[in-house]
C-alpha cells in the first residue's frame, strides 16, 4: 500500500483546490431541493427499481445515480432505511437517483467457504446481469425520467459493491463479457467495502474515476488481495478477490482518477457506515465525474 499513500492529498488541501468548500449553494453538491418524487417501476420479470426525483426540476439531462444494496446476495432490500436515506439525499442535490433489486440466488444457501468458487462467480455474474437489465431500462426511459445517459454512477454495499465493481471493471472477463452490456457508458463507480474477481482486468478500457470505502480488517471481503472470506486454500469456496485497496493500486498504475477512504482499525462495517457520507460521495462525483478534475488520493479514517 505505500505506493497508494505516496499520493495521499492533504484533504482540506484538496477540497479547497477543487472548490469542494464554497458560501453559494451548488447543485450536485449541496441539497438544493426540498421536496422528492418517488417512483417504483418493473424492469425485468418480478424485479423493481426506485426512481427519485427532485420534484419541479426543470433540468432534463441530470446525472444518473444507481445504487446497489447489500445482504451477502441472501438478504438485504432496494428500499430499505439506508438506501432511501441515501438515495433521497443524493436527490435534493439535483441527481436522479434509482435503488435497484436483484436476484438473492444465495437466499437459504452458503456463501462462506463451504460454497463452491464456481457458483460464488456465477452469483456475481448473475447480480451484474440484473445491474446491466436495469440500467438497460432505465437508458431506455431516459428521456421521460430526464437525466443523461452519459454521465451513469453506480454505487454499491458488499454484496452489491461487488456486483458494481465487477460490472464496470470485469467487462472483459470471460465470465462477463457475453452480458447485455450494449452500448452503456459508466462514467463512474462507488464502492462500500468491494471487491473484484480480478484486478488485471481494470485496464484503460475499463478503468474510470472510482470512489472507495474500506475497512483493513475486514474479515468478509479483502481490503487488498486476498481469499474471500479468508477461507483456506483446501476449502470449496477458496477464491481470490481484489479489495479496495488493490483496486486503487491498479488506478494509480493506470493514471484514472480515484479517491480511497481507509480506516486501518475499520470491519466489514464499513459497508452501512459510508452511506452516511453522502456529502463526500457527491463532492467527488461533482468535482471528477461532472467537472472532470484529476484526483489520486488515499484517506485515513478515524486517525
Amino acid at each position: 500500500m505505500q505506493g497508494i499513500h505516496n499520493f495521499t492529498k492533504v484533504l482540506v488541501a484538496l477540497l479547497v483546490c477543487t472548490g469542494f468548500y464554497g458560501n453559494a449553494q451548488e447543485r450536485y453538491r449541496d441539497s438544493v431541493f426540498s421536496e422528492i418524487k418517488l417512483q417504483s417501476f418493473v424492469y425485468s420479470d418480478t424485479l423493481r427499481l426506485d426512481v427519485y426525483t427532485p420534484a419541479r426540476d426543470t433540468v432534463s439531462n441530470k446525472p444518473l445515480v444507481v445504487l446497489v444494496h447489500g445482504g451477502g446476495f441472501a438478504i438485504g432490500k432496494k428500499d430499505n432505511p439506508l438506501e432511501k436515506r441515501f438515495c433521497t439525499t443524493l436527490a435534493k442535490k439535483g441527481y436522479l437517483t434509482a435503488s435497484i433489486s436483484y436476484r438473492l440466488t444465495r437466499k437459504g444457501k452458503s456463501f462462506g467457504c463451504d460454497c463452491l468458487a464456481t457458483d460464488k462467480i456465477e452469483t456475481f455474474r448473475t447480480a451484474s446481469e440484473d445491474v446491466l437489465y436495469a440500467l438497460q431500462y432505465l437508458v431506455r426511459n431516459s428521456d421521460g425520467l430526464g437525466f443523461n445517459r452519459n454521465r451513469i454512477v453506480l454505487v454499491g454495499s458488499s454484496a452489491g459493491a461487488e456486483a458494481v465493481l465487477n460490472t464496470v471493471f470485469m467487462k472483459n472477463h470471460r465470465d462477463f463479457n457475453t452480458l447485455p452490456y450494449g452500448e452503456l457508458n459508466f462514467s463512474g463507480v462507488v464502492s462500500f467495502a468491494g471487491a473484484v474477481l480480478d484486478e488485471d482486468y481494470i485496464t484503460k478500457d475499463t478503468a474510470v474515476p472510482t470512489l472507495l470505502f474500506h475497512g483493513m480488517k475486514d474479515n468478509l471481503v479483502p481490503y487488498v488481495t486476498a481469499a474471500h472470506h479468508y477461507c483456506d486454500e483446501d476449502t470449496p469456496g477458496y477464491l481470490i478477490l481484489s479489495g479496495s485497496g488493490s483496486i486503487a493500486q491498479r488506478l494509480t498504475e493506470l493514471d484514472t482518477p480515484y479517491t480511497l477512504y481507509f480506516d486501518p482499525e475499520g470491519n466489514h462495517d464499513w459497508a452501512n457506515t459510508a452511506y452516511a457520507y453522502t456529502d463526500e460521495i457527491s463532492a467527488f462525483i461533482k468535482a471528477v465525474i461532472l467537472d472532470g478534475n484529476w484526483i489520486q488520493s488515499s484517506i485515513k479514517l478515524n486517525p
